[in-house]
C-alpha cells in the first residue's frame, strides 16, 4: 500500500493501491503511442505546452504548495517558491529550446550534411520526495520540448504530489498520455526500466539506490543520468566577508529543513576567522523558526519521516562521542511529528560521521583548517562530489581554487544553487550526467549525423 502521511502530525492523508502489471501495462502503451505522435511535431509546436505548463502552475501555486507542505513538511514560503522555480524553468525551455536543439550544419563540399537531435522516447524518471515538483519539472520541461514522453515513479511518500505533476502538464494540454505516473512499488521498477517500450532512464536520490538503478538500466543497455547524494563543502577563507558568508551558510545549509543533496553540509574554515564565523552562525541558526510549516514565518518543519530524523541524530550522537563540540541543538523535541532542531557542530573531524557521511537534515558540521591548502584538500575529502562553495575576496586566488575542488558546481561568494540556464549534476558518488542549461536538454537526444549526396 502506498500512504500519504503529514510528517508534521504523523496523520494519514491518502492510500493508494499499488497500479497491477496490467494497469501499468496500460500505461506504458498509452505513453508510447502519445510520444510517437509528440516527437513527429515541429519544436516550435512543442515549446507552446511549456508556456502552458508554466501558466498552470503558477495559477495553482497555492493548492501545490499546501500539497508539498502537506506530503513531506517543507515550509509553505519554500513550497511556493519551488512551485514558481518549476514555472521559470518551463518559460526558459519554451524559449530557448528550438535554438539548443537546432540542426548543426558541417560544412562540405561533396553532401549536405548536419548534426541534428531526435528524441530518445519514453523516459522513466525514478523522483525522491524532497523537491516533489522540481525534481520532475527540471527534467521534464527540457525532455518533452526534445519530444520524449515521461512517466514518473515517484517516492511514495508524496503520491500525491505524483498525480498533480500528471495533472498539470494534462490541464497544460498535452497530447493523452505524454506524462503519466506509476502508483507502484519499489520492486516493480526494474520490470519498467527492463520494458523494450522505455528508452531511458533519470533518478534523483540516494547513491545506495542510483547503483541499483544504474545496473538495472545498464543489464538492458539503456542511457541513465543520476543525480546523486552529496557532502557538499563551503569553504570559508581567512579574507573572506565572515559576516555574509556565516548569514549565507545558515541559508544553504537549512534550506528545506536541509534534506537536499546540494545543501552546504561541511563548513570548512581557516582558523583566524573560525571564532567569528562560529559565532555568527550559530547566533543566525538559532534563530529559526521552528514549527507548523504552514506558517509563512516557519523555516524549519518537520523532517519527512521519522526514519531520517532516527538516522540523522545517531550521526550526531557518533559524531560527538568522536569529540565535536555540540554547539545547538542536537535532541528530539517531545511531541507530535518528525521534527529536529537546527544543530550546529564544530570541531568536526575527518573519520567522523557528521564529515563522512552525507547528513540529510538540518545539522551543520563546522571543522576548521590552517590555511587554503588544507581547506581544499579536506573539502575533496569525500566521496562525493555535487556542489561546492568557496568564500574569499581574492578573486584571481579563487578562479584558480575553482579549478581545484573536485565537484560538478563551483559557486564563489554564493551558496550553491541550481538554474535552468546552467548544468546541474555531479562527479564520484553524486553520480553522472547533467540535467538543466543546454547539456541537459541533450542527455535525451538521438545526436545523429546525417549525410545526404547528390541526387544521381
Amino acid at each position: 500500500m502506498i500512504v500519504s502521511a503529514d510528517p508534521a502530525t504523523g496523520i494519514e492523508l491518502a492510500r493508494h493501491t499499488p497500479q497491477s502489471a496490467e494497469e501499468v501495462d496500460g500505461i506504458l502503451d498509452a505513453v508510447t503511442e502519445a510520444q510517437a505522435a509528440w516527437r513527429r511535431r515541429d519544436i516550435t509546436d512543442r515549446t507552446p505546452l511549456l508556456r502552458e505548463m508554466a501558466r498552470v502552475l503558477r495559477e495553482g501555486k497555492g493548492q501545490y504548495a499546501a500539497l508539498i507542505t502537506a506530503e513531506m513538511g517543507k515550509p509553505i514560503t519554500e513550497a511556493r517558491a519551488e512551485i514558481e522555480k518549476c514555472a521559470m524553468t518551463c518559460d526558459y525551455y519554451a524559449e530557448h529550446a528550438p535554438e539548443q536543439l537546432a540542426d548543426r550544419p558541417v560544412a562540405s563540399d561533396a553532401a549536405e550534411s548536419a548534426v541534428v537531435d531526435d528524441p530518445l522516447g519514453v523516459v522513466l524518471a525514478v523522483m525522491p520526495w524532497n523537491y516533489p515538483f522540481w525534481q520532475f519539472f527540471r527534467f521534464a520541461a527540457p525532455a518533452l520540448a526534445a519530444g520524449n514522453g515521461t512517466l514518473l515513479k515517484h517516492a511514495n511518500n508524496v503520491p500525491q504530489c505524483a498525480l498533480a505533476v500528471e495533472e498539470v502538464v494534462r490541464r497544460a494540454g498535452a497530447p493523452g498520455g505524454l506524462c503519466r505516473t506509476l502508483l507502484i512499488e519499489v520492486d516493480q521498477v526494474a520490470g519498467v526500466i527492463a520494458d523494450p517500450r522505455v528508452a531511458a532512464v533519470t533518478l534523483t536520490g540516494s547513491t545506495e539506490v542510483g547503483a541499483i538503478v544504474a545496473a538495472q538500466a545498464a543489464a538492458v543497455l539503456k542511457k541513465q543520468v543520476l543525480e546523486l547524494g552529496g557532502s557538499d563543502p563551503f569553504v570559508v577563507l581567512a579574507d573572506a566577508d565572515v559576516e555574509t558568508a556565516a548569514v549565507t551558510a545558515v541559508k544553504a545549509r537549512y534550506v528545506n529543513v536541509g534534506q537536499s543533496c546540494v545543501n552546504a553540509k561541511r563548513f570548512i574554515v581557516e582558523e583566524a576567522v573560525a571564532d567569528a564565523f562560529v559565532a555568527a552562525f550559530t547566533a543566525a541558526a538559532a534563530k529559526l523558526k521552528v514549527g507548523d510549516p504552514t506558517d509563512p514565518e516557519t523555516a524549519i518543519g518537520p523532517m519527512a519521516r521519522a526514519n531520517l530524523r532516527d538516522t540523522l541524530h545517531d550521526q550526531v550522537r557518533r559524531t560527538v562521542d568522536a569529540g565535536a563540540h555540540l554547539l545547538l541543538g542536537g535532541e528530539i523535541p517531545d511531541g507530535p511529528g518528525c521534527y529536529y532542531p537546527p544543530t550546529v557542530l564544530d570541531h568536526v573531524r575527518p573519520g567522523t560521521a557528521a564529515f563522512d557521511e552525507e547528513t540529510f537534515g538540518p545539522v551543520a558540521a563546522i571543522t576548521r583548517v590552517a590555511d587554503a591548502d588544507e581547506a581544499i584538500a579536506l573539502a575533496n575529502r569525500t566521496e562525493y562530489g555535487l556542489g561546492a562553495a568557496l568564500w574569499t575576496n581574492d578573486l584571481d586566488r579563487a578562479r584558480r581554487l575553482t579549478r581545484l575542488l573536485d565537484a560538478g558546481a563551483v559557486f564563489v561568494n554564493s551558496m550553491v544553487a541550481s538554474d535552468p540556464r546552467l548544468p546541474f549534476g555531479g562527479i564520484k558518488r553524486s553520480g553522472y550526467g547533467r540535467e538543466l542549461g543546454a547539456e541537459g536538454i541533450r542527455e535525451f537526444v538521438n545526436t545523429k549525423t546525417v549525410w545526404i549526396g547528390p541526387a544521381v
